[in-house]
């Protein structure tokens, strides 16, 4: 769910999501989490779980018209919009430019490495609450490891594809430098009081200032296509 202990302790407190106590502990019933999760409101939710559930579900519509771009140009319009938004917190003066880019640059990928092979739903989810500070991107294309497997014939699990996306230089001939943009993400992170979760099918990467060598675990969810949390 991606809350943290004291989040789950005030809603256990208030009655919203109640915990079950055993020996001093508090245990969450499967089911109940599910259930929470699927009763989800854009009012209530946080822009991370909406974005992983749309790129999880079995079966997805198009997102919410408050998240979607459907297409570049819508995408690149709202981080248009992004872009000036940013430029008036406090605080973020000096860094705000390069936020935008690495969200250009994810968001990009997305379509770049889709173009007319979209499996269900084409566009990708992008919402941003600069009050948390964080911006979320997803999509449901094709996922890191297809993409690269038709230059990288060898690759075998989600987790060495996402490695390869974020340290080798591939071809550059479209559609196959997927990829070559998260390298470019990559140094700005480590380089910046900025952290990402990046996860493609059952990977995912947790990335911050100074990390080395790459986070990368293999994740008992799945998803179809890219999911990226970026906090600042």
């Amino acid at each position: 769910m991606h809350v943290s202990l004291d989040t789950l302790r005030r809603w256990d407190k208030v009655g919203r999501f109640l915990a079950i106590r055993r020996s001093g502990k508090r245990f969450y019933r499967l089911s109940d989490i599910d259930k929470y999760l699927a009763n989800l409101t854009l009012e209530e939710a946080d822009l991370f779980l909406l974005a992983k559930k749309w790129a999880s579900s079995a079966g997805a519509t198009e997102p919410d018209s408050l998240f979607y771009c459907q297409n570049s140009a819508v995408f690149q319009s709202r981080l248009i919009k992004l872009e000036k938004t940013l430029g008036t917190v406090s605080g973020l003066e000096n860094i705000f430019p390069l936020i935008v880019a690495i969200t250009g640059e994810i968001g990009n990928n997305s379509f770049d490495h889709n173009l007319g092979s979209w499996p269900d739903i084409s566009g990708i989810f992008f919402g941003y609450d600069t009050n948390r500070r964080e911006i979320v991107l997803s999509d449901r294309g094709q996922g890191i490891l297809k993409t690269l497997k038709r230059v990288k014939k060898e690759l075998s699990s989600d987790e060495e594809a996402l490695k390869v996306a974020f340290t080798e230089v591939l071809s550059g001939r479209a559609p196959e430098a997927r990829g070559n943009g998260l390298k470019f993400v990559k140094n700005i992170v480590m380089q910046n009081d900025i952290d990402l979760f990046f996860q493609t099918g059952q990977a995912e990467l947790n990335l911050k200032k100074g990390d080395t060598p790459l986070n990368i675990q293999r994740t008992d969810s799945r998803i179809q296509g890219c999911l990226a949390w970026i906090k600042f």
